[in-house]
């Protein structure tokens, strides 16, 4: 009986990876594929684990264990590269609009509001 519910769970495991990959193929940013990818390691450790247990072979175990962290630390390094290299999918911060000039700070009094608005605008456009 458990070792039937452990095959259909490397199962349930196996489908989970093959969506993973998908995602990885498909993620619009680097960030996507980044956590595809440690979405994918962390599941393929639950299969190691589910196959040791299934086949009564702790060793496995051992060797899931290496491979989380393992999987963890080229995570790591895989976004610090990325973030570091100025890559086009690190989020930039937003420009400031008009909009976001117009907002008052709280105590403000309407002639140094004006004023402030005008530079902004010169700032904007200049």
């Amino acid at each position: 009986m458990i070792d039937s519910v452990l095959a259909v769970s490397i199962f349930g495991v196996i489908g989970a990876m093959i969506i993973t990959l998908i995602r990885a193929l498909r993620g619009p940013t680097v960030y996507d594929r980044a956590l595809a990818v440690n979405s994918f390691g962390t599941l393929t450790v639950m299969v190691l684990a589910l196959h040791g247990f299934l086949t009564e072979r702790p060793e496995f175990l051992d060797i899931a264990i290496l491979y989380a962290l393992i999987n963890f630390i080229g995570t790591v390094a895989m976004l610090r590269f990325f973030s570091s290299s100025g890559s086009e999918a690190v989020p930039q911060a937003p420009t400031p609009t008009i909009d976001d000039a117009a907002r008052i700070p709280a105590g403000e009094d309407a002639s140094r509001r004006d004023k402030r608005r005008r530079d902004d605008r010169q700032d904007i456009q200049g």
